[in-house]
C-alpha cells in the first residue's frame, strides 16, 4: 500500500488577519458552542466524500475536549453569494452561532456569474453579519480543473478571488483562501488532477481532508492565546 501523501497546511499562506473573539469567549464560558457553514456543494458535500463541516467539527471537538461543538452544515449545491445572502436570516441568524464560515466563489466561476453581482451580495451579507455577535470567516473557491482548467475559467477566477480578498479586507473579516492553498500544492508539484474527485469540480478525499486540516489550523491559531487550552 502506498504511503499517503502528507498534508501541507501552509498556515503561513492562509493564516487569519483577525482574532476570533466571539468564538474564544464562547469557549471560555459555554460548554455548548455552535458554528454555521454557509455555502454551496463545496460545503454541502458531493460524490460521497465527507465535506469539511463534519471534519472540522471532529477536529474542534478533539482540540477542545469536553465542549459540545456543533458545525451546522448549511450548504446548498449550485448556489453562490446572491442566493446564500438570502438565507442568512434563516440559516445563520436563527442558529445563533459564534462563528460562520461563508464559502463563496466556486459557482461564481463555474456558472460565470457577474463579478459585480457577487461582490454586491458578499458586501451586503458581511454587513448583515457584522451586526451579529459572531465571528466571520470567508472561504473562497477550490482550485480544480473546472475552475482553472480553461482560459475563460481561469481568467474569471483571477477576477473573482482578488475581489473576494478585497471585500474581506475592507470589511475586516478573515479570509481562508482555499484557492491560494490548493494552487500552492500544484506549484509544489501535486498534479491538478489529484485535487478533484474525478468530476473536475469538487475536491478529492485527500484535498478535502487537507483543506479542513488547514482551516482548523488557521482557526486554532486565531483563537490563541484567548481560548482555553
Amino acid at each position: 500500500m502506498p504511503t499517503p501523501r502528507p498534508c501541507e497546511a501552509h498556515l503561513d499562506l492562509v493564516g487569519f488577519g483577525h482574532k476570533l473573539p466571539h468564538f474564544a469567549d464562547a469557549l471560555r464560558h459555554q460548554r455548548k458552542v455552535k458554528l454555521v457553514a454557509l455555502g454551496s456543494s463545496s460545503t454541502a458535500g458531493a460524490d460521497n466524500i465527507l465535506p469539511f463541516p463534519p471534519r472540522l467539527e471532529m477536529l474542534l471537538r478533539q482540540r477542545f475536549f469536553g465542549r459540545m461543538i456543533d458545525v451546522i452544515n448549511r450548504g446548498i449545491g449550485g448556489q453562490e453569494a446572491p442566493e446564500e445572502y438570502s438565507r442568512i436570516e434563516s440559516d445563520v441568524t436563527a442558529e445563533a452561532p459564534v462563528l460562520v464560515i461563508w464559502q463563496v466563489g466556486t459557482n461564481a466561476v463555474y456558472k460565470s456569474y457577474n463579478p459585480a453581482e457577487v461582490r454586491a451580495a458578499l458586501e451586503a451579507g458581511l454587513d448583515v453579519l457584522a451586526a451579529l455577535p459572531l465571528d466571520v470567516v470567508v472561504m473562497d473557491s477550490q482550485y480544480t480543473q473546472a475552475i482553472v482548467g480553461t482560459e475563460a475559467a481561469l481568467n474569471l477566477a483571477n477576477v473573482i478571488m482578488p475581489m473576494i480578498a478585497e471585500v474581506t479586507s475592507s470589511k475586516k473579516v478573515n479570509l481562508f483562501s482555499r484557492f491560494a492553498l490548493m494552487k500552492r500544492w500544484t506549484d509544489d508539484g501535486i498534479p491538478l488532477g489529484e485535487l478533484d474527485d474525478g468530476g473536475q469540480l469538487h475536491t478529492s478525499e485527500w484535498a478535502t481532508n487537507c483543506v479542513t486540516q488547514s482551516l482548523f489550523g488557521a482557526i486554532d491559531d486565531a483563537l490563541k492565546p484567548e481560548a482555553i487550552t
